[in-house]
Order: structure tokens, then sequence, then C-alpha cells
């Protein structure tokens, strides 16, 4: 539809509208406010959760919604049947001091000029741009701009019509979309709801109080505005004055436009109505007329700043210094080599620390909650059970009942000692070997999870130190368990020891000879005597002879060598830090390499982008707030 003042027709008339403004004594102070608002707006700023003062237009579908938005911007918006508006329009509407209006459209990054005649045909193109082909609705933005003389300084955003029944080939879910759009919109504490109603319904029946009460119970932010009172007079009075839906910020009656008027011809037309017509005339005139809605759109939006923007600057520092400190908290963003090279060398200290911890200091304060972790108490625990095996598998717990029996069988060989220390080694050789396999896979678990742990913002170099972590660990492991089995196999060749533990041992033990001697030759008395380290022994079986002597020294010098077995064989070793140090460090071949292995992995990359995006954008918004704010202020020292 064109707009009249294309039509030659009724330029007279048009000038005269524009040498009328809508809204004549504004506040200067508006404007800039205003301007702050929708660079915020612009910024996207509501996207970091800070939510802006923000004027939302609702109503139901035929409402004559549409028809308000025209008589305050003094434009043309899309008409037809179905949902005209299927985007949320935001509609910036400028006081312009040139006679020449200007006009264009922001959506998608950028920017479109058009001119008063195409803006209907424009804002259907960037819609059907937006949402595709049909009738479909969307939730991004489309931003109009009109910059004309006259029209008040206002921010709105138009919002699809409500409906509940889908037509002309619209989704069958479509008041479901438009019930989401809406109360997305008018839920912040920042937003007016601009409910618009028509005369010929019942109010608490039209589905837009409904949505803006559950919002807004108490209606302390809703203004409503009442169209078509020309069709439905009678009982408006009463309508607006008994306020059944809690309407807190009051009702403005308005006439649109009909037909070809033109909009000066409207605002003559409306308030003749209002003052002639037998019903009408007795509304308060405070109430009634676009240029009414108007002045009280301007002032409420003018307060709602006023009172957000100390808040908004609050949200948009915490915003900031939130981001500022996760973003100093993200690993480094490596540029060079040597920050590359710098960076490698963290890591592995940081990992060299954690494993210093918790498998040799006993700390685990990076871990208080995970107990596989606690790698002290975990492998004292398994050197616990091991040393309880070995114990459990002593020659010495098993053969009370055969006491010397085999010290004797033996003691016509000529290394009788050896023979018996060999068998005894080899019940027990695989348990230390064993328990090496043990001890070294739950030490590469913990092992590899450190590494992995502190190079996860990297995932090639994640990759790499799981390999390097496997290739140390299986090193040490074999080399461990290597020394073991030697430990095992020079046990069972060794029979001597000149260690001050086994010589007290045996020393001690002998002084047991004396008192089994006098057993043994006393025939009244039961053979039966209690022996250190092993009980109560009987021993009827034997015969006081040379041999059993020679037996009973070679027990007592087997048990106290036996403590130097367990005593070797309980050796683990703990020092693996110069081998995985030598190991990690030896593993990239170059530079290059190391700067490969630290390359950022997509969900860090994409973080970081987003925080460093995020945080110029606060910090756009702050300068855009700070500056509003110091105008405000000399302007109001100027007042004074």
């Amino acid at each position: 539809m064109k707009f009249p003042c294309m039509n030659s027709q009724t330029k007279p008339k048009e000038s005269v509208h524009s040498s009328t403004p809508l809204i004549s004594n504004f506040n200067d102070r508006i404007r800039p406010m205003l301007d702050a608002v929708d660079k915020l707006r612009h910024l996207k700023v509501m996207d970091e959760g800070i939510q802006l003062p923000t004027i939302v237009v609702v109503g139901d579908q035929s409402s004559g919604k549409s028809s308000v938005l025209e008589s305050l911007a003094g434009i043309s918006l899309p008409r037809g049947q179905g949902i005209c508006t299927r985007v949320p329009l935001i509609m910036r509407l400028q006081n312009h001091s040139s006679p020449e209006p200007k006009f264009h459209l922001e959506y998608h990054g950028k920017k479109v000029p058009t001119d008063e005649a195409s803006i209907s045909e424009a804002i259907s193109s960037a819609t059907d741009e937006i949402t595709g082909d049909g009738k479909c609705i969307s939730n991004t933005p489309l931003t109009l701009v009109v910059k004309k003389k006259g029209v008040p300084d206002l921010t709105m955003v138009d919002l699809p019509g409500i409906t509940r029944v889908p037509v002309h080939g619209q989704p069958e879910d479509i008041y479901e979309q438009i019930n989401n759009i809406i109360m997305e919109y008018i839920k912040p504490k920042e937003s007016i709801i601009l409910n618009v109603l028509s005369a010929t319904v019942d109010f608490p029946t039209c589905e837009s109080i409904r949505m803006s009460q559950k919002v807004d119970k108490t209606g302390e932010r809703t203004l409503a505005v009442v169209t078509k009172v020309d069709k439905s007079p009678e009982g408006l009075l009463e309508k607006v004055t008994a306020d059944d839906v809690n309407i807190g910020l009051g009702y403005v009656c308005v006439r649109n436009r009909i037909g070809d008027e033109t909009y000066e011809e409207a605002r003559i037309e409306e308030a003749t109505l209002f003052r002639s017509h037998p019903l009408l005339s007795k509304i308060d005139k405070s109430i009634v007329g676009v240029p009414v809605l108007a002045q009280k759109l301007v002032q409420i939006q003018a307060t709602s700043i006023s009172n957000c923007l100390p808040d908004i600057v609050k949200k948009i520092n915490e915003k900031l210094n939130q981001n500022a400190a996760e973003l100093n908290n993200m690993p480094r963003n490596l540029s060079s080599i040597v920050d590359s090279v710098t960076e490698f060398m963290r890591v592995l200290g940081s990992a060299k620390e954690t494993l210093r911890n918790i498998l040799i200091t006993g700390e685990f304060n990076e871990f208080p909650d995970d107990a596989n972790m606690h790698c002290t108490a975990r492998l004292s625990e398994m050197l616990d059970s091991y040393a309880a095996d070995l114990e459990s598998k002593s020659p010495w717990n098993n053969n009370k009942d055969s006491f010397l029996t085999e010290e004797v069988k033996v003691l016509g060989e000529t290394k009788a000692f050896l023979i018996i220390l060999q068998r005894r080694v080899e019940v027990i050789a695989e348990t230390p070997v064993q328990f090496a396999h043990k001890v070294w896979n739950y030490v590469e678990d913990v092992f590899v999870r450190v590494l992995v742990m502190k190079s996860e913002s990297f995932p090639h170099l994640q990759s790499f130190t799981r390999w390097a972590a496997h290739n140390v660990m299986t090193k040490v492991r074999n080399n461990s368990i290597e020394r073991v089995k030697e430990i095992v196999e020079m046990e069972k060749m060794a029979d001597y020891s000149c260690s001050p533990d086994y010589i007290s041992t045996w020393t001690r033990l002998m002084l047991q000879q004396q008192q089994f001697k006098d057993v043994m030759n006393d025939g009244s008395k039961p053979k039966k005597l209690h022996f250190e380290m092993l009980g109560d022994v009987e021993f009827g079986h034997l015969k006081d002879t040379q041999i059993v002597q020679q037996a009973f020294d070679i027990k007592m010098r087997l048990m106290s060598y036996w403590k130097i077995v367990l005593r070797r064989l309980n050796l683990v070793n703990k020092d693996m830090e110069q081998d995985i140090t030598s190991e990690l460090m030896g593993g990239p071949s170059d530079c290059g390499g190391i700067e490969r292995m630290l390359e950022e992995s997509p969900s860090v990359a994409t973080k970081r982008e987003k925080l460093n995006r995020s945080i110029k954008l606060l910090r756009d918004s702050k300068d855009v707030v700070a500056k509003i704010i110091g105008r405000i202020s000399l302007n109001g020292e100027r007042s004074n």
C-alpha cells in the first residue's frame, strides 16, 4: 500500500502534518538516553543476559495493533490476511530536524535503505528473507529506523499478533510459537507492555491480557491502548474506569486512521470524535488520542531508562569482570614457537608437581574426593597386602609338625642351606612379580590421568602424552619387574649375608638351642617348646643327635636370612621422576612438533573467541553507558 504523501494530491496535507509534530514538548534528555539504549541493543548486549528497558507491543490478531504503530510513526506497515508481523519488528522512531525523512532496515548484519512509499514492501521482503518462504514466524528481529520530523522519540518492539487457529499455510503450532516469542519479550521486569485492545471485545477474554497478567500480575508495567472506539463506544467509559484487568499504567483510547485519510486528517477526526460524540466525549481528555499516547509512552520510556541505567551499568561491569577472569584463567593463546615451548614446559612441570604430590608426598588437594588418586594410601594398602601375602606363604607357618625334618634330610648335601633356601624362595617367586605388575598398572593409570588432565586444552598434546606415558611406563615397568626377578634369582643363589640385622637375629635365635638340647636329653618331659618366630612347636619325632643339632643351626640361619629375603622382595622403586621427565622431554624432535601439539581444541578456541567477543561488546556497552551518564550529569549541573 502506497503511503499517502507520495500522492501528489495529498502533498499539501502532508506538509501540514510535517509542520505539526505529534509531540512537541519532549524532553531534550530523552533522545540521548534512547540513543544509548538503541546502541546497546544494536551491540546485542541482551545476548549477555543484560535486559534493556523496552516497550513491547502485543495484541490479539486484528486488535488494531499495526494501526496504532502507523499512527505513532506516520508510516504504512504491511497489511493483509493472517499474520502480517512474523518477526519481532523493532521500530526506532527519531524526531528529525530535516523535512526530508530517512528510513532504513537492519537485519542479518546489514543496513538496507528504503523510502516512505516502499517501507511496507521492504519489511515484507526482509521478513521473507528471515523466515523463509511460507507463513512461518521467527524470533530473529528486524529493525526499522524512522527518522522523521514530528515523530516521538520512541523505540518499540512489535510482536506477531496472537492467534490460536492456523490459517493460510501457517504451522500447526503457530500459537505456541507466538506465545513463546511474546513471553520472552514481556517477561523481563525491564519491559513495558503496550497491550493493544479492541473496544469491540471484553478485555478479560483477550489473550494478550492473559499473557501480560502472567508476568505482570499487578499491571505496574502495562499500558493499555483501546482501538476501534468509534465502532463500539457503548460501555467503553465503564471499561476503562473500572479496570477489571489491572492496567497499572492506565488506558489510552484512540481512533486510528480510516481509509485514505492522511495522518493529520486522522488526528483532526480523532479530536472531533472525542470532543463531540455523546458517549466518547465523557471520557477524560487525559486518556484519549494518539498525541496523548505518544506523550505517555515517551514519559514512561524516559522514566524506565533512567531507573534501569544504574542496574545496567552494574550488570555490564559484573559480566565484564566475570568474562575477563574466565579468559585469564584459560590456557595461554599460543601464537609463536616460544609460547608453545613455554606452555609445553608448564604442562610438564604441572604434571610432575601433581605426580610428586600424590605419589611421593601424599598430598591430594587436587583430588579431595577421589580416593583412587590418593596414591600413597592406595600403594600402602597394596604393600600391606603384598607383605601379608608373602608372610602367609612363609615356610615356617606350615611345617611345625615336621620341625627340622627337611633340614635333617638334606644335611647330607654339600650346600644344604642353599638347597632349602631355593625351595623356599621358589614357593613365593611369582608373588613379588605379580605385585610389581599390579603396582605399575595402577601407577600408569594415575600417570596417564594426570597428564591428560593437565593437557586437556590441547588435544594433539593429549594424544602425544598418552603415547609417551605408555612408552615410559612400559619401560619403567619392564625394568622394575626385571629387577624383581633378578632379586628373586639372587635369593636362590646366595647362601650368606653380612647384614648386621641378619647376624643379630641369628645370634638371638641360637640362644634357644641350649633349651632345645635340654628338652631333647630329658626323656621325662614332653618334647615341646615355644620358639621365637615359630610359636609352639612339638618335636617328638626327633632324636637327639649331632645331625639334629646341625639342623637346628641351619633352621635358625634360614629364619634369620628369610627376614632379609622378605625385606629385599618388599622393595618397590618409586623414584620415576627422572625417567618420566627425560622421556617426555625427549618425545618431540623439534619445536615445530611442540607447536603442532599445542594447537587448541575446537571447543577451547571457540570459547576463547566467544569470551573475547563478549568482552569487546561489554566494553563498548560500558563506554556507551558512561557517555550517556556523563551527559545526563552535565545537563543536570547546567540546569542547576
